[in-house]
């Protein structure tokens, strides 16, 4: 029995379906880990969320930006862009059940076993665990019920940048969704910085990647992450594991075989239509 973490799958089906024939991957034994962003920017959208939701609980996986917003315009509240090529999903006959599947998926995943947490964009330094696990069950909790559109509209947007017990309703829900879904850079004291999209070592001062600010959960735990394709999987310190390497740009899609931390990769089936800062801006 395998565990197999894989970075944003972003409607690159094919590529992913390759990828798990290269690593042999067994549904009936093995478990897909995936840092979300299911959909978006590949042209397999639709085929990505019926096959994953057909592996039952084979597959663990957190929601990402591009997830989040996939509900908000399934539900009306944001616009369908052309390039996000999602239209087939949204058409499809199947769509209610998918995107009802969908919304009811975690922000985070823990195995306390393996001490493993994953999350689409990482774990702000603000916070332990139990604050993080917490944190994700109150946003879940709001998409999994009927007043979930309200929290979708009110989702959008930079602040509050700073954690606080003291936030409260949809501002603390908005800070939670950030920090597990959007964040890449914090300032010395954790506190989340929404704007810069640059690879560190372009970052300007005292930006600091998330992961390189100490905090409690990577003391005790390995994290898996996505969200930063500009990264390409390096740069973390040990413990950390970057796995969205910008497949639906051009890229790799990556695999880590847990067990043995043994990397794979599956090159991506389309060339690159972006450079890398528009691929780094939209990831």
């Amino acid at each position: 029995m395998s565990t197999y973490l894989i970075g944003d799958v972003h409607g690159c089906y094919d590529e992913l379906i390759a990828l798990l024939r290269q690593v042999s991957f067994n549904p009936a034994q093995d478990t897909l880990w995936l840092t979300g962003d299911l959909v978006a920017r590949g042209p397999g959208s639709l085929e990505v969320l019926r096959y994953v939701r057909s592996l039952g609980d084979a597959a663990r996986i957190v929601l990402g930006n591009h997830d989040l917003h996939l509900l908000a315009v399934f539900a009306g509240i944001s616009r369908n862009k052309p390039k996000d090529r999602v239209t087939q999903l949204l058409e499809a006959p199947d769509a209610d059940e998918l995107i009802n599947w969908l919304r009811r998926q975690p922000l985070l995943q823990v195995d306390e076993e393996k001490k493993l947490v994953m999350a689409h964009a990482g774990i702000t330094p603000q916070w332990d665990l139990p604050t993080a696990m917490a944190c994700a069950r109150d946003v879940e909790a709001v998409l999994s019920s009927d007043s979930y559109p309200l929290f979708l509209d009110a989702m959008y947007g930079d602040m509050p940048n700073n954690w606080s017990t003291d936030l409260k309703g949809l501002a603390r829900l908005r800070f939670i969704t950030n920090a597990l879904t959007r964040m890449r850079y914090c300032f010395p004291n954790g506190q989340l910085e929404m704007y810069c999209k640059d690879t560190p070592d372009n970052a300007p001062a005292p930006l600091k990647p998330w992961f390189a600010i100490p905090g409690p959960v990577a003391q005790s735990y390995s994290i898996a992450f996505g969200h930063w394709a500009s990264l390409e999987g390096k740069g973390t310190p040990e413990g950390v594991y970057a796995l969205d390497t910008g497949c639906c740009w051009g890229g790799v899609m990556t695999c880590l075989r847990w067990e043995d931390k043994t990397w794979f990769i599956q090159p991506s089936h389309r060339q690159s239509d972006n450079d890398s800062g528009e691929a780094a801006a939209a990831s």
